[in-house]
């Protein structure tokens, strides 16, 4: 068996991990930024070509690189978040690279993803957002999906996982507003200064889908919110029948 936790930033999802792993001490446990066979976000995926290239630009690093580096059929994933650097635009170099943010046009998007869900083949693990959370933003946001497109692109999902155990923990969040605001604070510097409301802001308000539909703040992005919760219960819902289990955040037994 394996877990894909889910829900909304700031709904628990870390929490839950923590939580699974200390009741199934042998899974293993992938949060973003780690190395996963099912989900890319926070790595660059490149043709070895590429790769060799950026060991060269990076020289002073190569082994930091290669021992963050992933071999895939014919590309590389470089888990470049999880290196310590400080020469000047490392990470927003490799940031480009990302399949993330409709960096890939969709076809080659698509076909990533259903690719190594079907390859995918290890058990007893514990995914965080790794099945909905980037995909849907990245849908809604750069690619302007509707609705109904990204649930047609779930049941090709469903379909790559085909013959796979596994269970999608979706943590429901009631009053979004207040989480929010909650998270706000929490993810704040030592002085009280925001660090990841700002960004959040600025990643919304700078999305194609913002800036057709003319949509900027806190409230817009709030709307955003509660559109992919609802958006994302009606993926299991409708295509993950048996596979999925809706949890009150922060109020839940396991």
């Amino acid at each position: 068996m394996n877990y894909f936790v889910e829900g909304l930033q700031g709904s628990g999802k870390s929490t839950l991990v923590r939580r699974l792993s200390e009741k199934y001490p042998d899974y293993s446990a992938v949060c973003e930024g780690d190395y996963s066979p099912v989900e890319l976000a926070w790595c660059a995926y490149v043709d070895k070509e590429t790769y060799i290239a950026i060991l060269e630009k990076y020289n002073d690093i190569r082994s930091e690189i290669e021992e963050k580096s992933f071999a895939e059929d014919d590309h590389m994933i470089i888990c470049y978040t999880k290196i310590l650097t400080d020469i000047p635009g490392f990470h927003k170099d490799l940031e480009k690279y990302e399949i993330y943010n409709g960096r890939v046009d969709f076809e080659s998007f698509k076909e990533i993803v259903l690719r190594r869900l079907q390859n995918w083949d290890s058990d007893k693990n514990i995914f965080e957002c790794s099945i909905f959370q980037n995909i849907v933003e990245d849908m809604i946001l750069f690619r302007k999906k509707s609705d109904q497109e990204i649930i047609d692109f779930y049941r090709e999902v469903k379909e790559a996982l085909a013959g796979k155990e596994y269970q999608i923990m979706y943590l429901q969040t009631g009053d979004i507003a207040s989480n929010i605001d909650v998270i706000r604070k929490e993810r704040s510097d030592d002085k009280g200064n925001e660090m990841w409301f700002p960004l959040m802001t600025w990643y919304f308000d700078n999305s194609p889908y913002a800036k057709e539909n003319g949509l900027s703040g806190t409230e817009a992005l709030l709307d955003h919110f509660r559109h992919r919760q609802e958006l994302e219960i009606r993926i299991c819902k409708e295509v993950f029948d048996g596979h999925y289990t809706i949890l009150k955040s922060k109020d839940y037994s396991i």
